[in-house]
């Protein structure tokens, strides 16, 4: 499967245009549910504002949706939609609260606000890359615990914090595909004692 990039977290942006406040909320959603959990914590922090326009973009199935929440059609939804897929990024929600300020913007200026504020969002927010990894485990004694972290390091493992007690287990992830020839270098390590235990393939940043 293809790595794809992503948010990571939420991310804010407000945009003043004559009055009127374009607040946007950027968060990384992989599911229809999650979006909508987004969704709906916007609209319940700002039930007094006019507007809660939204888009998002999820990976599985490349399903996207989006909302002009009564602003005139293709002036609101489409662009926050178009700033998502301008910046490359999958598995987001955006969302863009309006409080009205009295003068109205005409469409044009309703695209350039909607875009501005979702666009800010976006930058604002940490963008990470998402690849299918597996999460690798070995339990090692000491005494082979430092060879063991370098042979993880060499192979592009990234490592995770491990677990001591009368031995020492060691915790990483790596690109999925990848972790054979070092299953087999920690295994001529400790001799063909160490069984390394590794994860089905997930999705993750790295």
């Amino acid at each position: 499967m293809p790595d794809y990039r992503t948010i990571e977290g939420t991310s804010a942006y407000t945009y003043e245009e004559k009055r009127s406040r374009f607040i946007a909320t950027a968060a990384f959603a992989d599911t229809e549910d999650k979006a909508l959990a987004v969704l709906e914590h916007v609209r319940a922090a700002n039930r007094t504002a006019r507007h809660n326009v939204y888009a998002y973009v999820l990976r599985q199935g490349g399903r996207t949706r989006y909302s002009d929440d009564g602003e005139p059609a293709k002036t609101a939804g489409t662009p926050v939609l178009e700033a998502i897929g301008h910046a490359g990024l999958s598995d987001v929600i955006v969302v863009v609260t309006r409080y009205f300020g009295g003068i109205l913007l005409g469409t044009g200026g309703l695209v350039r606000a909607y875009t501005a504020a979702a666009s800010g969002a976006l930058a604002a927010a940490r963008i990470v890359t998402m690849r299918q990894v597996v999460r690798c485990r070995v339990r090692l004694p000491y005494a082979r615990f430092e060879q063991a972290q370098r042979l993880v390091a060499a192979a592009g493992g990234r490592l995770e914090d491990p677990v001591y007690d009368d031995a020492v287990t060691l915790c990483w992830k790596m690109p999925a595909g990848t972790e054979a020839p070092l299953c087999a270098a920690l295994g001529e390590l400790t001799r063909g004692d160490a069984q390394v235990q590794v994860s089905p393939p997930e999705y993750a940043a790295f």
